[in-house]
């Protein structure tokens, strides 16, 4: 029998028949405030579960099944939730994670689809080939957090704190990162032939100050009014991007086509390696 306890009061919440939580049935069960710090839960269903507040600090969830739980405001710091299935085509049947602690937790191969992550610690957090395709990270920190070729398609990342992200390799196709601190953040590619994919997705306003773009695909995105300020766009295809109002004083443009990008009032004069077409016009 394993007994689970409230964290501060000590409270039995649960009592369930077996000898472990790895692979245990605890779908629907309210265990908003339980103490499962360093459980072993690999394989459980949680689905429906209420983990609202609850100290998951350490925790097994490899493979967890946690379809609609809520682990809002819950401890997961250094958890490991690799390949779980917390996402879906339907965000009402996503898991809800907004203001929890997943700083340094383990998320490689997450199903994450339309999960809501809002205002949540993710700093040093493993994103690698998560699917966070439609997930709402909107206003959480994920410095540092590395996330190779995850896929990021349509993501809420407005107001977002990604300095110094590995984004490598990943798809951000129309993602929103309005306002989002991208500085120092690597979207490059670990390959020798590939390219991380950005088209139509939305920077304005964005910090990506020392970011590295070299060769990446940013097809029709929205850099409108966002701080360039040494950003390496070595090779990036920018076709149809719109920079205008954006600062690219020190941004290194070598090898990269210009003339169907939208310029007007960037500060193309302190840009690097830039070869303007002579009929942009409204350039400082």
């Amino acid at each position: 029998m394993v007994d689970i306890k409230h964290k501060d009061s000590g409270e039995i919440l649960a009592s369930i028949d077996a000898d472990s939580l790895a692979g245990a049935d605890l779908r629907d069960m309210r265990l908003n405030g339980a103490d499962l710090r360093r459980a072993d839960l690999t394989g459980a269903d949680l689905e429906f579960s209420d983990l609202v507040d609850a100290d998951l600090t350490g925790a097994v969830l490899r493979g967890a099944r946690l379809l609609s739980a809520h682990f809002n405001g819950a401890g997961l710091a250094g958890a490991d939730l690799s390949h779980v299935r917390a996402g879906s085509e339907r965000a009402a049947s996503a898991a809800v994670f907004s203001g929890a602690d997943l700083s340094g937790a383990n998320l490689e191969g997450a199903d994450l689809r339309h999960a809501e992550i809002r205002g949540a610690k993710l700093q040093q957090a493993n994103l690698s080939r998560a699917d966070v395709r439609g997930t709402d990270f909107s206003a959480s920190n994920l410095c540092h957090v590395s996330a190779q070729k995850a896929l990021f398609i349509q993501a809420n990342l407005r107001e977002t704190n990604l300095c110094s992200a590995d984004l490598r390799d990943c798809h951000l196709n129309d993602a929103n990162l309005v306002k989002a601190s991208m500085h120092d953040a690597d979207l490059t590619s670990a390959e020798r032939d590939g390219f991380t994919v950005i088209n139509l997705a939305n920077f304005e306003g964005a910090d990506l100050r020392g970011a590295k773009l070299r060769g990446v695909s940013a097809q029709d995105a929205n850099f409108r009014n966002a701080d360039l300020g040494g950003v390496d766009f070595t090779g990036a295809v920018l076709g149809g991007a719109i920079l205008r109002g954006a600062n690219v004083a020190g941004a290194d443009f070598a090898d990269v086509e210009l003339a169907s990008v939208t310029m007007e009032f960037a500060n193309f004069s302190k840009a690097k390696n830039a070869k303007v077409p002579s009929y942009k016009k409204n350039l400082r």
